[in-house]
């Protein structure tokens, strides 16, 4: 290409971009056009109807009502009252300036009135129809509870809520939404308005939902939050806090006292203030406490609970190596089944003792650390109940009646071929040696010391930390005697007349005489 021809295909480029084409207003032009006639447009006042829903934004807000941008030169007025929770119609709000609503002309009559709902009293059923194709929510009077449901009474119309449908949760008691004013949403209308089925649920439930990120940043461990029982399980039951966010309050952090059920502490529907104490965003985890809320008993125990000590307690429960027994509300102590006196037969000593009964027990061991009490159950005056005796009977023994030259009744823990071990206390197992036993050689020891039975024995010996103890029922035989003659000598210096033989008749039934 020459440089003539260079130039003149430049020259027509440029001639082309400046010089518009004749056959048509140009694209700017066109655009001028439409944008003065929207604006012409724009100034002309609309015509509004009553039943009509429109939407606009909020321009300004007074004392008791918000002016509302409609389009155009429309402009009007909403109650701040009709801004709140259309589920909760009473409920404080609080419009800002720029936020955007739906509504409905109430009044045309100086100025447009707008409705964020239907009336109950002024919802005609051309509204009602309206009402069901914007989602806009009326209000309704429940007049009386039917099969499935509620009647409810929505101006000159009646409608039907589903027993589902009246709340976020179910109500065991349905007379208690009977008389109420709520709103609700219509989700269904046949046979042109007659046949109306509405819902509150879903206005909850998306109340509910529009709260969720404001819910969600108060949902921090440690924070204390109002809620509701949703549901009730085995394990715990779950909280509803708000934005359809949901906790699990386990049954452990229900109280400090033991909690069998569930529904012994939260029903469902209940209302109650609850702690956070994890939060587990990437599972979507929330763990609730309810005992958290109150004082620990344990850090009294230190000072209410000493060894040695005699209190009493209730029996909660009874497991396989003991019973357990609440001292206080939040305080349980474990009796060991190596506490109870033996008694031959498996599981024997859960007999006597059962589930809510009230029982003295001794403390045997306290670590607050581990929240841990050992315990014996003590019973009392066993050895008087048992021999239905009195006087010189030998006293039920004790942790600290155990003492060398005590005379004592014990039971049969096990036998072995050296000797006889004897349960004296909880902790307290002596050895009666089988050559203080009182058998002769040719004796049945089985027989003569079934295991679980009542022995009489005499401590020999002890050894400081009560671990070793040396018993015998050969001297406690003896014991016996002696007393069964001092007994016996004290009668006859009543009657000095009668004849050696029968002295030595009763001496001898004396001797005889079986123990209970």
């Amino acid at each position: 290409m020459s440089a003539n021809d260079e130039t003149r295909d430049r020259g027509r480029s440029t001639l082309d971009r400046e010089v518009p084409e004749t056959d048509g207003p140009s694209t700017d032009a066109l655009e001028e056009k439409d944008f003065a006639q929207m604006l012409a447009e724009s100034g002309e006042p609309r015509s509004y109807h009553v039943g009509e829903t429109v939407e606009g934004t909020i321009v300004a807000v007074g004392q008791d009502v918000a002016f509302v941008d409609v389009g155009g030169k429309g402009e009007a007025t909403i109650d701040l009252t009709e801004l709140g929770d259309p589920a909760d119609p009473g409920a404080a709000v609080e419009p800002h300036i720029g936020d955007r609503l739906r509504a409905v002309v109430v009044s045309t009559a100086g100025g447009l009135t707008l409705s964020h709902r239907l009336a109950r009293g002024a919802a005609s059923r051309e509204q009602l129809h309206e009402a069901f194709r914007s989602g806009l929510p009326v209000e309704g009077r429940v007049e009386t509870s039917i099969k499935g449901g509620y009647e409810v009474r929505m101006g000159g119309e009646r409608a039907f809520c589903p027993i589902s449908q009246i709340d976020a949760v179910y109500t065991p008691d349905a007379s208690v939404h009977e008389g109420q004013d709520y709103t609700f949403r219509i989700i269904e209308l046949k046979d042109d308005g007659k046949n109306l089925v509405v819902s509150r649920r879903v206005l909850l439930e998306e109340a509910e939902r529009e709260r969720a990120d404001e819910v969600r940043a108060t949902i921090i461990p440690g924070a204390e939050l109002p809620g509701r029982a949703v549901s009730v399980k085995s394990y715990g039951a779950f909280i509803d806090l708000g934005g359809e966010i949901q906790g699990l309050l386990h049954v452990s952090d229900m109280g400090w006292s033991h909690v069998s059920k569930p529904t012994e502490v939260v029903q469902l529907g209940d209302k109650l203030t609850v702690k956070v104490l994890q939060v587990d965003d990437e599972h979507g985890k929330i763990s609730l406490g309810l005992k958290q809320l109150q004082p620990d008993p344990w850090s009294r125990v230190q000072e209410r609970y000493l060894v040695g000590q005699t209190v009493e307690g209730r029996v909660t429960r009874l497991t396989e190596f003991g019973a357990f027994v609440e001292l206080e509300p939040g305080v349980e102590a474990l009796a060991h089944v190596s506490t109870f006196p033996p008694t031959g037969r498996r599981d024997g000593w859960k007999e006597d003792v059962k589930p809510g009964g009230a029982v003295m027990v001794e403390v045997l061991s306290v670590q607050v650390e581990r929240k841990r009490i050992g315990i014996a159950i003590v019973a009392e005056d066993v050895a008087e109940a048992r021999r239905g005796t009195t006087g010189d009977t030998p006293p039920s023994p004790t942790r600290t009646s155990i003492t060398a030259g005590a005379r004592l009744i014990g039971k049969v823990e096990r036998l072995e071929p050296y000797g006889v071990f004897v349960f004296l206390a909880p902790g307290r197992t002596g050895l009666m040696p089988i050559e203080e036993t009182g058998l002769e050689r040719d004796g049945d020891l089985r027989k003569a010391f079934p295991i679980g039975s009542d022995v009489d024995v005499i401590v020999l010996e002890m050894d400081s930390e009560g671990r070793r103890i040396r018993l015998s029922h050969r001297e406690a035989l003896a014991a016996e005697e002696t007393r069964a003659v001092r007994e016996y000598s004290k009668g006859q210096e009543q009657q000095p007349t009668e004849s050696l033989g029968t002295l030595a008749d009763k001496l001898r039934a004396a001797m005889q005489q079986p123990k209970a």
